[in-house]
């Protein structure tokens, strides 16, 4: 990016902090309420996920009312996008199953997408009252909120180098699947620590943890925000064959990454 692109960029990331720090409380807000229902795929959905929807689409119109928004809860847009187009892509409530069982780390995902790529990355964990967020280019931070939306200063966090010891790999609590258990198996020294939802990738970036992989198939929701940050902080989000992630297919479907805080090692 150019000083004025990193210097908008910057501009938009504030903005889209603040939406998705809204997006949060609205979450917080829903908490404890009945009304889990299904959809069709068979995935839960609650009152806190339409609420974040909500949240995200009316600020996201206000702040840039010419760009699209594919979300999880609304994944056809109006009409087809090219996959190099500028657009946000949204999960308004990433890890529902968490978040409807009482854990801590579920998030709110907002990516803005530039050429087929995620450019800049905000992660809001609504129950631990932190956003992480990064521009590629920028550098990556996270910033404490409070329950009526008043956001510290934020703090500059970085991806740290892959350690001599024991390795720290994060593994999903609800969706650990046979290849990536068989993938784990073959990291000598390695330490899995369970972890839910985009909160992952935040790990990695603020130099908490050195690996995620996952191995079977997710949305391009679940993924951007977290691409971003990590690349913003130092790190690096691949394929398991290390070719660059595909958004935009028809299906909106990533077949499996790794996220690295070291970028010289998977």
């Amino acid at each position: 990016m150019t000083r004025s692109d990193t210097s908008a960029g910057a501009d938009l990331m504030e903005a889209l902090t603040a939406i998705s720090v809204r997006a949060a409380l609205a979450i917080l807000n829903e908490a404890g309420k009945d009304g889990v229902q299904r959809k069709a795929d068979g995935s839960p959905v609650t009152s806190a996920d339409l609420a974040a929807e909500a949240a995200n689409r009316d600020g996201l119109k206000r702040v840039a009312p010419s760009l699209p928004v594919v979300s999880e809860e609304q994944a056809a847009p109006e009409q087809p996008l090219p996959r190099d187009a500028d657009y946000f892509l949204v999960d308004p409530l990433d890890g529902t199953r968490e978040f409807i069982s009482g854990h801590d780390e579920y998030a709110v995902n907002v990516a803005l997408m530039q050429g087929g790529a995620p450019v800049l990355g905000i992660i809001a964990a609504p129950a631990l009252g932190l956003v992480w967020r990064g521009l590629v280019g920028g550098g990556a931070e996270r910033v404490a909120f409070s329950a009526d939306g008043t956001c510290a200063p934020p703090e500059r966090v970085h991806a740290r180098s892959r350690p001599l010891g024991e390795l720290s790999v994060l593994v999903s609590r609800s969706h650990l699947d046979p290849r990536t258990q068989a993938y784990l198996a073959g990291l000598p020294k390695a330490r899995t620590v369970g972890c839910g939802s985009a909160v992952k990738f935040c790990r990695i970036a603020d130099g908490s943890a050195d690996l995620y992989p996952r191995l079977a198939p997710t949305r391009d929701w679940d993924v951007a925000a977290g691409h971003a940050l990590v690349k913003a902080a130092g790190g690096r989000v691949l394929a398991p064959d290390g070719t660059p992630l595909a958004y935009g297919t028809p299906a909106r479907l990533i077949p499996g990454f790794i996220a690295s805080a070291d970028p010289t090692k998977l």
